[in-house]
């Protein structure tokens, strides 16, 4: 005789099936999560490293700007680690290995910061170290990722996606308040001693993942060979260097980021706990938008979803002339509920942009590759993300905006919200429809 589940089971199931959005639960999947949640809690320093930057080295917009962009170098170079973790096993594991060394790499980096960083080059090389602990992880959870969605249906791999980022939002959500409460309850160095614990719990789950040892044989020149073989046949495939280039030119157009930061706290005024609130808004709204990416968006083509997104933006992001220029207080609007707006609709735009980017680069990893290659495109959008913040930094120099000049600050916001749409007419440039259920096979 069968017998049923009961319904308090049934509905636990149910339940369990929607929260991890289909994907089954594992020891594995808990590993990856917590990876991806680690990535979004660091955020609890965020705050502090900027007013570290700011009030304890006294550096300008465009020099933590710059700083910004060169802390960023680790996560353009991510193909080097995938190459590692792909080609050079650690004690016969590609993977378990490197998410304890990251873990360890990171501890170290937040305990420095914390003790014996008090010159502006000691802070750049342990903003380095923190975010080479963080690219480490990030190409190892990215590659268990991919080989767990190769084969699968394009709406089965946007589940997984969206979980995993959805997990790291929920990561910056936690500490999204916290982050600014924290700042002024305690010591910036307090904060990062908090930071440093949260590497080692990578280093904890690193024995979860479910990995066979490498043979011996296979750990040698012959299978770097390979592995060179590989991607190099695979970067030179049309259907992935111009999706490539379209998104690395979109993400590549300078941004203003950190003028505004400058000018909402030396110039509004607003407080570490109120930026915290800003966070908050801005964790909730990147869930948010997976959400709305999940529920009705990820069967839609990319060129639709990355068009119309870039174009809602920019005009979107001109809202915060008013802000620049007080318009907002002639509207009657307080500066602290038009940023925490502007913040929240911005924010959902962006996340529901970039989430069919990270679809459709996990679905273009042929097996084998799949650490090396994802790496490779996810470094070539940092890269552009680096050279965002460079111009940014180089256009805020230009137009003289400082820690106590403003004057400008509005040209340098229209420059960075037009130059967004430099890009749309190569738009043809993604894949269409047709191309969504594909995947790149490696020739044998």
């Amino acid at each position: 005789m069968v017998v049923s589940a009961s319904p308090l089971n049934r509905f636990k199931n149910s339940l369990l099936d929607k929260v991890l959005l289909g994907n089954e639960p594992n020891a594995e999947l808990i590993a990856i999560l917590t990876v991806y949640f680690v990535q979004g809690i660091l955020g609890l320093s965020r705050l502090a490293v900027s007013f570290f930057l700011k009030d304890e080295l006294h550096l300008s917009p465009a020099q933590v700007a710059a700083l910004a962009g060169v802390a960023a170098l680790p996560w353009v170079i991510k193909p080097l680690f995938g190459f590692l973790s792909d080609g050079f096993p650690l004690f016969r594991y590609r993977r378990r290995p490197y998410l304890v060394l990251s873990g360890v790499l990171g501890a170290i980096a937040w305990v420095a910061l914390a003790t014996v960083v008090h010159t502006a080059w000691a802070a750049t090389l342990a903003m380095l170290l923190a975010s080479l602990s963080v690219a480490i992880s990030d190409v190892i959870a990215d590659s268990i990722v991919v080989e767990r969605v190769r084969g699968q249906s394009n709406s089965e791999a946007g589940s997984l996606q969206s979980l995993s980022w959805g997990i790291s939002a929920l990561g910056g959500l936690i500490t999204a308040y916290l982050s600014g409460w924290l700042l002024q309850a305690f010591t910036i160095d307090v904060i990062f001693w908090i930071t440093a614990t949260f590497p080692l719990l990578v280093c904890g789950v690193a024995w979860w993942i479910n990995e066979k040892p490498v043979a011996a044989a296979e750990n040698s020149l012959a299978l770097v060979k390979t592995q060179s073989r590989n991607l190099w046949w695979a970067i030179r495939q049309k259907a992935i260097w111009l999706p490539t280039l379209f998104v690395f030119l979109w993400q590549a157009t300078p941004n203003s980021e950190t003028a505004l930061f400058f000018f909402t706290t030396n110039e509004l005024g607003f407080e570490p706990e109120f930026l915290g609130r800003v966070r908050l808004v801005t964790s909730l709204a990147a869930l948010v938008g997976i959400w709305i990416y999940q529920r009705f968006l990820r069967a839609v083509p990319f060129r639709v979803i990355l068009g119309w997104t870039t174009v809602f933006a920019s005009g979107l992001g001109m809202t915060t002339l008013l802000l620049v220029t007080h318009a907002n207080r002639a509207m009657g609007i307080d500066d602290h509920w038009f940023s925490l707006g502007d913040s929240l609709i911005l924010t959902v735009m962006g996340q529901i942009a970039f989430m069919p980017v990270l679809v459709l680069s996990a679905r273009l990893c042929p097996a084998g590759v799949e650490a090396t290659l994802f790496a490779l495109l996810m470094s070539i959008w940092n890269l552009a993300g680096l050279l965002s913040q460079e111009f940014g930094a180089l256009l805020t120099h230009l137009l003289g905006v400082t820690e106590t000049n403003f004057d400008q600050l509005w040209l340098l916001l229209v420059i960075t919200n037009l130059s967004t749409l430099l890009p749309l007419p190569f738009l043809h440039w993604l894949p269409g429809p047709e191309a969504a259920e594909t995947s790149l096979e490696l020739p044998q």
